[in-house]
């Protein structure tokens, strides 16, 4: 199957890219190449380009091929983590006194690498609501290299406008970085829209069965690319083969998973709405969500995250969570099964007292791919 026709529909692409028939047996699944070293044809010759795999592994080979042509890249990394892949992005791009814009909704631990991590070598960084791209605009200062954002962002689910905010950061000569992992290469591709890198947790909709860890950087330009690279090896923070196996399997049926996530998501949002317990429902789906226009302009379809705030504050919240049944109480997202958490007290706990912090009755969801009547009778019941 030639490149160009497998490029034509997603669903093609994420089965065939980077899965070439094994040609010693014919295997149509990649092997795992579960080894260290290789055998050189003489000092110096390598066979296939392959070493040691911190430098380079047939496993991750595949899955770093599927990525970039997932996301329409030149070149597509896999690291141990989504973490792991953030610093090596963020040690390539900047030096000591450099500045970076990142979002006042982010990951939790995005915002400590940036608060904790990386401000100690002398990066300097501020919050804008990436949502306006005059408020990027007006915090970009001269040292700026890189502008962060998160589309649909974490926990709020806030929408960027990530083609109006390639303007912007084109204009002051940095970088648009955006974490795409809420929406999968499925349901939206930044680079098309003008990002210069693209950011995934593999753990979540990628991998998407919760029994892996990894993460990924994609890039349009290919020298980037080279030099992610180099700093890929250098720094080791490399995706085992198992691990690549993992996700390259579940890439696979990413496309109908996201489908059935997106139509159970919409469904418990409109409960939500009309849940007389229910203050608010953040759900980018909804026509009233603020972000809706400029969302179904550059999405396919609006995910399977859908967060909402609950009457009796953190307690609350904290109680609704307890109660669920079908939801299962824990972090991450992106699994078929679906998980419930409290934001404040679990994955953004690192931004309690900072611009980004969460609101403390608020509740996330990552809505799986169950019966949606059960999913709907089990929050029912957690709201009272």
């Amino acid at each position: 199957m030639s490149d160009r026709h497998i490029s034509q529909h997603f669903e093609t692409v994420a089965i065939h890219a980077g899965n070439t028939a094994d040609p010693l047996t014919g295997a149509v699944v990649p092997p795992i190449y579960q080894v260290s070293t290789y055998k050189q044809d003489g000092v110096g010759g390598l066979r296939g380009g392959y070493e040691y795999s911190r430098s380079a592994n047939p496993t991750r080979t595949a899955l770093e091929e599927n990525l970039a042509a997932l996301e329409g890249g030149s070149r597509g990394l896999a690291f141990a983590s989504g973490l792991a892949a953030e610093d090596c992005l963020l040690r390539t791009l900047l030096s000591p006194g450099d500045h970076v814009v990142i979002p006042n909704d982010a990951y939790g631990g995005t915002f400590r690498l940036f608060a904790k991590v990386v401000s100690r070598w002398g990066v300097e960084w501020s919050v804008a609501d990436t949502s306006d791209p005059a408020a990027v605009r007006a915090a970009i200062t001269p040292a700026t290299k890189a502008v962060w954002v998160e589309t649909p962002s974490n926990p709020l689910l806030g929408i960027t406008d990530i083609a109006a905010l390639s303007h912007v950061a084109r204009e002051a000569g940095a970088k648009l970085v955006v974490d795409n992992t809420f929406a999968s290469p499925y349901l939206q591709q930044p680079l098309a829209l003008g990002a210069d890198v693209v950011v995934h947790s593999l753990t979540k909709y990628m991998g998407g069965h919760s029994d892996v860890v990894g993460g990924a950087l994609v890039v349009a330009d290919q020298a980037l690319g080279e030099e992610l690279a180099y700093h890929q090896n250098a720094m080791g923070a490399v995706a085992g083969p198992m691990d690549a196996w993992l996700v390259l399997r579940g890439i696979k049926t990413l496309a109908v998973r996201m489908d059935r996530h997106s139509e159970n998501a919409v469904r418990v949002a409109e409960m939500l709405t009309r849940h007389a317990r229910v203050t608010r429902v953040l759900y980018p789906g909804l026509p009233e969500h603020p972000g809706h226009e400029t969302a179904a302009k550059q999405m396919r379809s609006f995910g399977g995250m859908v967060s909402f705030q609950v009457e009796g504050g953190e307690e609350a919240a904290v109680e609704v969570c307890n109660r669920a049944k079908v939801f299962t109480l824990g972090e991450s997202l992106g699994g078929v099964e679906s998980l419930i958490e409290h934001p404040g007290r679990m994955t953004h706990a690192s931004v309690a007292g900072s611009l980004l912090e969460v609101p403390a009755d608020l509740v996330r969801l990552s809505v799986g791919i169950e019966n949606i009547d059960d999913l709907l009778e089990d929050l029912k019941q957690a709201l009272g």
